[in-house]
Parts: C-alpha cells; sequence; structure tokens
C-alpha cells in the first residue's frame, strides 16, 4: 500500500531550508503560516546594511526575503513542494526600514494555474500598516529536470 506524501508545511520545511545555502547564510527564520500564505522574518544583522553609514538593512536581502516567502507560498498553497522560478518579482519600496529593525515578509499565493504561480505580499518591520515595500510576483511551475528529455545532457553536471 502507497502512503501518500505529507501535505507540504513551511514551519517544518523551514528547519530544512534554513539551515542550508544563501537562505542559512542570511538567517531567515519562519514566523507563521496560513492555507496560502507564509511570513518569514529577516533579522537586522550589521553585514546588510546598504549603507554603511545608516544601520538600515539593504534591499538586496529583503528581496531575497519576499522571494523565499513567494516560493514557500506556493507550496503551501499547492500542499507540496516542486521546483519554482522566478519569473518577475516586483517589488514597490514605499521606504526605507527603521534602524536596526528586523524585517518581516508575508506572502500569499493568490491563483496558480497550470504552469505559473501568482503572489502578492508585503515586507514590514514593525506592523503591516505601514510596509516597507510592496511585492507582485510570477512563478513558473518547474515540471521536470530538463536534463531527463534530452539524453545528449544527462550525467552533466553542468547543464
Amino acid at each position: 500500500m502507497n502512503t501518500p506524501p505529507a501535505r507540504f508545511d513551511a514551519r517544518e520545511a523551514s528547519k530544512w531550508f534554513f539551515r542550508h545555502g544563501h537562505t542559512g547564510w542570511l538567517g531567515l527564520r519562519f514566523t507563521d503560516q496560513g492555507e496560502n500564505w507564509v511570513e518569514l522574518e529577516l533579522p537586522w544583522r550589521e553585514d546588510l546594511l546598504g549603507e554603511t553609514s545608516r544601520h538600515v538593512l539593504a534591499s538586496g536581502p529583503i528581496i531575497s526575503l519576499m522571494d523565499m516567502a513567494s516560493g514557500m507560498a506556493i507550496w503551501q498553497t499547492r500542499g507540496t513542494f516542486a521546483p519554482v522560478a522566478t519569473l518577475d518579482l516586483r517589488v514597490d519600496y514605499q521606504r526605507p526600514a527603521r534602524e536596526r529593525a528586523s524585517v518581516r515578509g508575508r506572502v500569499e499565493c493568490y491563483r496558480i494555474t497550470r504552469s505559473a504561480a501568482f503572489v502578492r505580499g508585503i515586507a514590514y518591520d514593525d506592523t503591516p500598516e505601514d510596509p516597507v515595500a510592496h511585492v507582485a510576483g510570477v512563478f513558473m511551475t518547474i515540471g521536470a529536470d530538463p536534463r531527463e528529455a534530452n539524453p545528449a545532457l544527462k550525467g552533466d553536471s553542468h547543464a
């Protein structure tokens, strides 16, 4: 008898995702989730400043926070992990983050089609009613490893 795979759970997945790679280096933390949304936190760190004269998180790490929250919101909505690629992630900054403040990113996946997922969200440091940035994005579903369809690429780790 086959047991169906467990439903994707952002809280559980974050225990693995945030120990490795870029998200681990950034120190991202899981904070909350719902059926179609995820909220993550980017802690303030001095080495993530945009300008040394201002103690404000740079925009790059905030974009990484929102990109990861987007992917996790998609998986949370689908109920399963499947690779996605960022096609477009628009970030509209409203203001700089507050000095020495962590930033939270809450993203919801509001529509999924056969090959795309659509997200929207906010980054904020104090309250969601006073956002640092709004985001809107489109992600592509990656159905299979493209190397599997092309025998010439099989086993090629550089493809």
